[in-house]
């Protein structure tokens, strides 16, 4: 009975989060231009969306800062992981830990101010270098707290083992530490682009005249008025988070055959 009750409760969620989402996409598919009635079956919202010059810029701007932003964090925040481990004090690795976290628990309108008022003191213009700096800062910590744990469940002997066999410290680093935390490089690395495509609040305070990203474009459509355009886009972005879930599920299920593999030959 309890199992049930979980079972059920369970879709009640997705039904809950996902009945919006499929909202959107189905009259994305309606003749109509209002969500109030299906007046059909049609792809002209699409075909509107992808012959938009302004949209496809948008949508390159922003998967591009995504992009960017993600593979700088991954490697500054995969740096800091191994410095915060290596730190022998506690109180000093509490203390970098804790200004880790500041981002990720701050609102995002407060990081979102700060980070203005800091290049506007700076001369910084606004617009695709603010927004990318931007992102990298909040996506940072996301992979410090991916990498962290897998870090903390390597064996010293290991290391110790490697050491002994002559391994120097790039060869430990290259050939031991990085593959053992390669998958909380990879989440810490889907996480970070997902946090950069899915962010309003911080870039809507830091973009500037003739730069915008999709949250950003997609907020000020909406203000306008309903535009069913922006239900084709909200599908199309659908399909490309699947994607990215469905291209971070195939590497993990990789790497674990991988790794079974490798078990099956050593023993």
């Amino acid at each position: 009975m309890k199992r049930k009750l979980a079972n059920l409760y369970l879709i009640l969620v997705f039904i809950i989060l996902y009945a919006p989402i499929i909202f959107l996409i189905v009259y994305s598919f309606s003749e109509g231009e209002t969500m109030t009635n299906f007046h059909g079956f049609t792809w002209s919202h699409y075909h509107t969306l992808f012959t938009d010059p302004r949209m496809l810029a948008i949508v390159a701007n922003t998967l591009l800062v995504a992009l960017l932003s993600s593979l700088i964090a991954t490697l500054v925040g995969t740096l800091g992981a191994l410095g915060i481990n290596r730190t022998t004090k506690r109180v000093t690795r509490e203390a970098l830990l804790t200004m880790n976290n500041v981002l990720m628990v701050s609102p995002d309108v407060i990081i979102g101010a700060s980070f203005l008022i800091f290049f506007t003191m700076l001369g910084i213009p606004l617009g695709f270098g603010s927004v990318l700096m931007s992102h990298i800062a909040f996506e940072i910590p996301i992979v410090v707290l991916m990498v962290l744990p897998r870090l903390r469940e390597m064996s010293s002997s290991m290391l110790d083992a490697a050491q002994d066999l002559g391994a120097t410290m790039r060869q430990l680093l290259s050939r031991v530490v990085i593959p053992f935390i390669s998958p909380g490089i990879f989440a810490g690395f889907f996480m970070a682009l997902t946090y950069s495509l899915d962010d309003f609040a911080v870039t809507f305070f830091v973009t500037g005249n003739g730069f915008s990203t999709l949250s950003v474009e997609i907020y000020s459509r909406a203000r306008q008025g309903i535009n069913l355009e922006i239900n084709a886009l909200s599908g199309v972005m659908f399909l490309f988070s699947l994607l990215l879930v469905g291209g971070y599920y195939w590497i993990q299920q990789a790497s674990h055959r991988h790794k079974q593999r490798k078990r099956g030959v050593t023993s």
